[in-house]
């Protein structure tokens, strides 16, 4: 028991430090944790590496809504949620913004146990036909959300010329060489489409003070917003090649952040946290990684699926509570020059992408930041962005080689 708890804990702070720190990733934690196994393992116990892993990637579902909010920058995981969470933070609302994603975490962490104890049983027997078919859901995915459209032409153009984008980023992924010895691809890719394509347009003048007047959450938007949260979690938690970029666009299908952005917060929020468990079940049921975190914890001695979920719910019960402290620290961006914090944000993104991804991620991330300019100038919502995710995902699916 022990064991257990320092390793809740532990994993509760590298999960917080990964979440409000953008750029900085969970995986990059549970790393951390089996460079120094060798040290704790004898004082607390195999399980203790294990459920700190658990916790950190738990605990990171939650707080990393915090940088989007309020500083406007994409979380790989959570990359379309900063549009409609920031747009709350400069309306004042950035407390509730947050208090509504913690809310979702919440809710996805419970829809998602019994989810993961049915994948437990049945994910074995179904895996071949399911793997079969990724191309075609995701195929489907698109077409619906193009043929939707206001305007399904310049809606196939952006889907179309990000995808071409992020085919062109992950084939050349191996020259994000990084001054500090690890590289990431999708953080230059999100961060321009979604973050700095974004904050170029935001205008001037001050943050309005930030007031928390309560949760405006619908009950319809609740049950809307879990199910499809429920339904993306699964879908990119257990399916090969997603991950929770495409969970965004997945969830776009039900629930349009430019109509209806709270409940659009929610369902992500939800589905990031879900994802999780999801990618902890099918760990346990065909030993498949869809995650670092996942792959970390293959490579050492993993104690009972029962204690890791138990670690999970410590965690989660400890980072709502965190997510929601510090969403009471939000008064104090009033009165803030939006163009002076928006400038800082672009040279830490771009600062941060030169270290985590070198010269050619800041190339990736100027590419990035012009195509996320495009949907403005052709009035369609930003979500056709995810095609940089999407078309790679796809072409993956169908065994056709992206370049």
């Amino acid at each position: 028991m022990i064991g257990l708890l320092a390793g809740v804990a532990a994993g509760i702070v590298l999960g917080s430090i990964s979440g409000l720190l953008p750029g900085v990733h969970v995986n990059t934690m549970a790393g951390g944790l089996l460079a120094v196994q060798t040290a704790l393992i004898p004082v607390f116990g195999p399980e203790m590496i294990a459920a700190a892993m658990i916790a950190a990637l738990i605990t990171h579902t939650f707080l990393d809504t915090i940088p989007s909010t309020f500083l406007g920058i994409p979380d790989p995981d959570t990359a379309l949620s900063v549009i409609p969470s920031h747009a709350l933070c400069l309306e004042g609302k950035g407390e509730e913004a947050v208090r509504i994603a913690a809310l979702g975490s919440a809710g996805g962490f419970i829809a998602g146990i019994p989810v993961a104890l049915a994948l437990l049983m049945v994910a074995p027997y179904i895996q071949g036909p399911v793997d079969w078919a990724v191309g075609i859901i995701i195929t489907t995915v698109a077409a619906y959300l193009i043929l939707w459209s206001e305007s399904p032409a310049h809606a196939l153009a952006i889907f179309l010329v990000s995808g071409i984008l992020g085919i062109f980023t992950f084939h050349f992924g191996y020259l994000c060489v990084s001054p500090l010895g690890y590289s990431s691809t999708l953080m230059p890719l999100l961060s321009g489409l979604f973050g700095i394509s974004i904050l170029l347009v935001s205008g001037g003048g001050q943050v309005p003070e930030q007031r928390f007047c309560g949760l405006s959450l619908p009950r319809t938007t609740l049950i809307r917003g879990g199910l499809a949260g429920a339904v993306a979690g699964v879908v990119v938690g257990w399916l090969p090649g997603l991950s929770n970029a495409t969970a965004n666009a997945v969830i776009a299908t039900a629930s349009r952040y430019d109509r209806d952005p709270r409940g659009y917060i929610f369902a992500t929020s939800a589905a990031n946290t879900v994802n999780a468990l999801v990618g902890l079940a099918v760990f346990a049921a065909i030993a498949r990684t869809r995650n670092g975190v996942m792959v970390a914890l293959s490579s050492i001695e993993v104690p009972p699926i029962g204690i890791l979920v138990l670690a999970a719910a410590l965690a989660a019960c400890s980072a709502y509570l965190i997510t929601v402290l510090l969403a009471g620290s939000a008064w104090r961006l009033g009165g803030i020059n939006k163009q002076g914090l928006n400038r800082g944000v672009i040279a830490f993104v771009a600062l941060l992408t030169f270290l985590l991804s070198g010269l050619f991620g800041l190339f990736v991330l100027v590419l990035a930041t012009l195509t996320g300019l495009a949907p403005r100038l052709l009035n369609v919502p930003q979500l056709y962005g995810m095609g940089a995710v999407m078309v790679p995902v796809i072409l993956f699916s169908f065994g056709i080689p992206a370049l």
